[in-house]
C-alpha cells in the first residue's frame, strides 16, 4: 500500500500517542502497585512485629503520607524494621515525587499544552477577504530577504512550510508563517492563494518546486506564480507545470559578477540597461581622468553623460564636483548608447589582456560567470577541486584547491587583471579574499555573498565588489511584481523608477533638492515615454513623469519616506 506523506505523518503521530498512553498507563500501574505492597507490609510489620492492629485504609493512608514526605507523625514505627521499612517507603516516595512525577506532568500534560499553544499561534488559514497579499513557499536567504523588501513597498507577505518546528522557529523570529502540505491543494486553498498578487515558489527542490506550481494551477488559473531553477533542464518542465516565470537565480549572480570584471579594457563596461537608459562602470587608472576632480573633468560636458555614482575600494560614494578621481576610482556613468560611444572615443582605450580572469569555484555560479566571460571573449581559467565538475570540461579548468598556493599560480594568480570568487560558503569566500588581495594587492576581487550579514566582512577583507546572492533573488522578484525595472548595480545600490511625487510637481531638479535630501540621483526622467536622459538641473518636473534615479537602500527608503505621493 503506498502512503502519502501526509498520511505518514499522521500515522506516526497515532503511533506516538498510542506510545505515550501506553508509558502513562504502565507508571499509574506501578504507582498502585506499590502502594497496595506497602500497605500490605505495614500490616504485616505492625501486627507480628509492633503488635497493633490498624484497618485497611488506615494501610494506604500511612503509605501515601509518608511517599509525600508530609510524615504527620500519628502513625510511627517503634521497632528497627519498622523504622527501616518507613526509610524504604520515604525514599520511594522521594523518587517518585522528584522524578517520576515531574517527568509525567512534563511528558504528558504540559508538553503537549506547550505545542498545542504554538500550533494556534502560527497561521493555518486566512479571512476570505485577504487579498493583493503574497505567498513564499519554501524559506532560503532569497525568501527571507524578500519579506523584508516587501514590507517597504506597504506588500503583506507569508512564508508557507511544511516543517512546523521550522515554522515556529520563523514565527517567533516576526515573520507570518503559514503551516501546512507543500503538495496539498488545501493549504493554499485556506491562505487565499487564487487571490493573491504573486506567489513565489523556491523549496531548493526543482521536482518538489514543480509538484507545487502544478498543485497550484488546479487553484489558482491566474495568479502570477514564478520559481526558482537550479538546472538549466528544469526551466521547461516548470513553464509546462504552469510557471509564469522561472528565474535561475544562481545563473543571474554568475552573469552579474563576470560583467563587473575591468582591467580587461579601459572602455566603458556595460553592466545594466534600463530602458534606452545604459548604465556602466569604468575605471580611471591610466586614463586622462586620473587626478582630476568630477568637475575639471568636463565629462557631461564632452560626452553628455553623467557620473551617477564613484566607487572606492567597494564603497559607494554620491558624486560631487570637487571629488577626487584616483587610480582605484571606478565612475558608474549613465547616459545612451550615442553618450557612451562618445566617451570611449574621448578617453577610453582597448587593452585586451591576454592573461585570464580567474574564477574560484566551478559551481553553478562559477560556470556561469565563465560562459559570461566567454562571449565577451575574455580568457578566463576556473580553479576547482571536484573532479566530477570539471570531467568532459578540461579546457578552462584547473584542478586543485583555490587555497592552494600553487594551484593558483598554475592558473595564473601572478598576472591575472580580475579573481572572481564564487563558492557558496561565506567562510571560504571570506578566506580566499583575505589570500588573493595579499598575494596581489592591485588585483580586482569580485566575490559573492550569501547570507547579507557578510557583505561587508568581505568589503574588509580586500573585496573590491561584493554581489548578494539574496539582493540579487529579491530584486528579480520586486521587478516581476512591481514591474518597476529596478536594476541592482551592486549590493545595496539600485537604480529604480519612481512616480513624480506630487509635492514636487512644477519644481525643478535643481529646486527639489533630492539629492541633498535623500542622497538619491536623478539621471533620467520618463514623461509618458520620453526619456530625458541625464536632465538638466533646471528641467521641471511634470505631473504623469517618473523619475529615474540611482542610490543605496538607505537613500531609496528616504526618497519614499521624504516624497510619499500620500503628502
Amino acid at each position: 500500500m503506498k502512503f502519502l506523506p501526509s498520511q505518514i505523518i499522521a500515522l506516526l503521530h497515532k503511533n506516538k500517542a498510542k506510545r505515550d498512553l501506553r508509558i502513562l498507563m504502565k507508571f499509574i500501574l506501578v504507582l498502585i502497585t506499590l502502594v497496595t505492597v506497602y500497605s500490605i507490609l505495614f500490616h504485616v510489620i505492625m501486627i507480628h512485629h509492633e503488635g497493633r492492629s490498624f484497618s485497611w485504609f488506615t494501610g494506604v493512608y500511612w503509605t501515601l503520607v509518608t511517599m509525600t514526605t508530609l510524615g504527620f507523625g500519628d502513625i510511627v514505627f517503634n521497632t528497627n524494621l519498622g523504622l527501616f521499612f518507613s526509610t524504604v517507603v520515604l525514599l520511594s516516595g522521594v523518587v517518585f515525587l522528584l522524578v517520576m512525577l515531574p517527568f509525567t506532568f512534563i511528558q504528558f500534560f504540559y508538553a503537549p499544552w506547550l505545542e498545542a499553544q504554538s500550533k494556534s499561534r502560527i497561521i493555518r488559514s486566512l479571512p476570505e477577504s485577504t487579498a493583493d497579499h503574497v505567498i513564499i513557499v519554501g524559506v532560503d536567504p532569497i525568501c527571507l530577504s524578500l519579506v523584508g523588501k516587501l514590507k517597504q513597498y506597504g506588500r503583506v507577505c507569508y512564508v508557507v512550510l511544511g516543517e512546523q518546528q521550522l515554522a515556529q522557529g520563523l514565527y517567533e523570529q516576526g515573520f507570518k508563517v503559514v503551516c501546512g502540505e507543500l503538495d496539498d491543494i488545501e493549504t493554499y486553498r485556506r491562505i487565499q492563494a487564487d487571490k493573491s498578487a504573486l506567489i513565489l515558489v523556491n523549496s531548493g527542490d526543482d521536482k518538489v518546486n514543480t509538484n507545487i506550481v502544478y498543485t497550484l494551477r488546479e487553484l489558482c488559473e491566474e495568479t502570477p506564480v514564478v520559481a526558482n531553477a537550479s538546472e538549466d533542464d528544469s526551466v521547461d518542465i516548470l513553464e509546462l507545470a504552469g510557471s509564469s516565470h522561472v528565474f535561475q537565480f544562481t545563473r543571474m549572480l554568475g552573469q552579474s559578477l563576470a560583467r563587473r570584471v575591468l582591467g580587461v579594457t579601459m572602455r566603458a563596461n556595460i553592466i545594466g540597461r534600463f530602458d534606452k537608459l545604459l548604465i556602466a562602470e569604468v575605471p580611471a587608472m591610466r586614463s586622462s581622468l586620473e587626478g582630476k576632480t568630477i568637475l575639471e573633468s568636463r565629462l557631461r560636458e564632452l560626452t553628455g553623460i553623467t557620473v551617477a555614482g564613484v566607487w572606492e575600494r567597494g564603497k559607494y560614494r554620491a558624486p560631487t564636483p570637487d571629488m577626487m578621481i584616483t587610480a582605484s576610482t571606478v565612475l558608474v556613468l549613465a547616459g545612451s548608447d550615442q553618450q557612451l560611444a562618445v566617451y570611449d572615443e574621448k578617453f577610453g582605450s582597448y587593452v585586451q589582456s591576454e592573461a585570464p580572469i580567474l574564477i574560484l569555484g566551478g559551481g553553478r555560479v562559477g560556470c556561469a560567470a565563465a560562459e559570461t566571460l566567454k562571449a565577451r571573449n575574455i580568457p578566463f581559467k576556473i580553479v576547482e577541486k571536484n573532479l566530477r565538475a570539471i570531467k568532459g570540461h578540461s579546457d578552462g579548468y584547473v584542478h586543485g584547491s583555490a587555497a592552494d598556493l600553487e594551484t593558483l599560480r598554475k592558473a595564473g594568480i601572478d598576472i591575472a587583471p580580475s579573481v572572481i570568487v564564487t563558492t557558496h560558503d561565506d567562510d571560504m569566500n571570506i578566506y580566499l579574499t583575505i589570500y588573493c588581495r595579499r598575494l596581489r594587492p592591485e588585483i580586482q576581487i569580485i566575490t559573492r555573498a550569501t547570507l547579507d550579514r557578510n557583505i561587508s566582512k568581505l568589503h574588509r577583507a580586500g573585496a573590491d565588489l561584493v554581489m548578494s546572492y539574496a539582493s540579487m533573488g529579491v530584486t528579480s522578484v520586486i521587478n516581476y511584481l512591481l514591474r518597476d525595472n529596478t536594476l541592482m548595480i551592486s549590493e545595496g545600490l539600485n537604480i529604480f523608477k519612481m512616480p513624480a511625487p506630487k509635492k514636487l510637481i512644477g519644481k525643478s531638479l535643481e529646486e527639489s533638492s533630492i539629492r541633498q535630501k535623500t542622497g538619491c540621483n536623478v539621471i533620467a526622467i520618463d514623461n509618458k515615454g520620453q526619456l530625458n536622459i541625464n536632465p538638466a538641473p533646471g528641467s521641471a518636473i511634470v505631473a504623469d513623469s517618473e523619475l529615474i534615479m540611482i542610490g543605496n537602500a538607505e537613500a531609496e527608503q528616504c526618497f519614499m519616506g521624504s516624497f510619499s505621493n500620500g503628502d
